[in-house]
């Protein structure tokens, strides 16, 4: 244990060698730092805020512009003019075959609509830009790049993931703090409600809540309600159980002895004790928050038409996995790759803020 040079007021070690100071953060990011897979995830996830909330300055197409004749291309790193030919190509030659095969004759509308879509791209290929394009992760159902739907679909999940993370935590942290530390009849009360909002199925509530408030163009923002609303029972409890633990702690008394306020008490002393723990939650939850959007988008009760999360998005990849798989699988691959980074990231601020694990390394 470090002690203290009366002369310089400098900490000491036993050979009166001068001892620099650490602090619980600096601590904390120094072990943090050994975790190779909480770093890779804070990078992966740093990124992704880069691209997502970036986007609008990034060189991407527009995720609503709609280009009937780029309809369901595959990924490709060739103009999409030549890529649309070649499946134009391609269809043509199948309904032709299956026109001399079966001999369908409603299948010959089919093929001069495709035959006419065939001489309007030779004809625009050197003229329209929008053939010079390159859809390096293909195109869905109405000719909108993948790449850019993906991108501006993570800003939503995202943001969704966020708000409603900041939402519970600031709900849980003022509810689990008071109960704690004032328990009685307060504790009591709040209690209770947890317990019984606790015995309701979380998700039903939810998708009850998106069915019967108003949606459109305020869709965001119901969303948002609906899943804040519910978010904040358990961090509540873990927030409770933290400040009973340290409400009888030494510098609580020093506190009291001077006359601290209960307000002062619980939100500069006891909440910047439990800052470690409130980290760890919020970050675990995070992903939850995504999943339950896609959920609900899934079942279409989330973000409305134009816009769209990687919840919709896979939702419409679902339906046409078996002739179109890159319309499921970028959006799949996405959030995927994004829910592993942040539970990386949590994992590594568990260990790194846990106060009894400073000694493992």
């Amino acid at each position: 244990m470090p002690l203290l040079d009366k002369k310089t007021d400098k900490a000491v070690n036993e050979f009166n060698q001068y001892v620099k100071p650490v602090s619980l953060w600096a601590d904390a990011w120094k072990r943090l730092r050994r975790n190779k897979m909480a770093v890779l995830g804070m990078w992966i996830v740093g990124a992704y805020l880069v691209v997502t909330f970036g986007a609008s300055v990034l060189p991407f197409h527009s995720y609503t512009e709609q280009q009937m004749l780029h309809v369901n291309l595959p990924p490709s790193l060739k103009p999409a003019g030549v890529v649309a030919l070649g499946e134009h190509e391609k269809r043509r030659v199948d309904l032709k075959e299956a026109i001399e095969r079966s001999g369908r004759s409603d299948l010959k509308t089919d093929l001069e609509r495709v035959d006419a879509e065939i001489i309007q791209l030779k004809g625009d290929m050197d003229v329209n830009p929008v053939h010079k394009r390159v859809y390096i992760l293909g195109t869905d159902y109405l000719g909108r790049d993948m790449l850019a739907r993906t991108i501006y679909g993570g800003q939503i999940s995202i943001m969704i993931g966020l708000i409603g993370t900041l939402t519970a935590a600031f709900i849980g942290i003022v509810l689990g703090s008071l109960g704690g530390y004032l328990g009685g009849w307060v504790d009591n009360l709040i209690g209770r409600f947890v317990d019984l909002m606790y015995s309701l199925p979380y998700m039903l509530i939810v998708i009850i809540i998106m069915s019967m408030l108003p949606t459109g163009s305020n869709s965001i923002f119901v969303l948002y309600l609906a899943i804040a609303m519910i978010s904040w029972l358990t961090i509540s409890r873990v927030v409770r159980g933290q400040i009973i633990s340290l409400k009888n702690s030494e510098f609580v008394e020093a506190a009291k002895s001077m006359g601290a306020s209960s307000n002062r008490i619980i939100f500069r002393h006891l909440l910047p004790n439990s800052l470690g723990i409130i980290i760890i939650y919020s970050t675990l939850q995070f992903p939850s928050f995504i999943m339950n959007e896609s959920f609900l988008s899934f079942l279409g009760l989330g973000v409305s038409a134009p816009q769209a999360s990687w919840g919709t998005l896979v939702s419409e990849g679902v339906q046409g996995m078996q002739l179109y798989p890159w319309r499921l699988l970028v959006p799949a691959v996405a959030m995927t790759v994004f829910l592993f980074a942040m539970n990386f990231l949590g994992d590594g601020l568990r260990d790194a803020l846990d106060p009894q694990s400073k000694n493992r390394s």
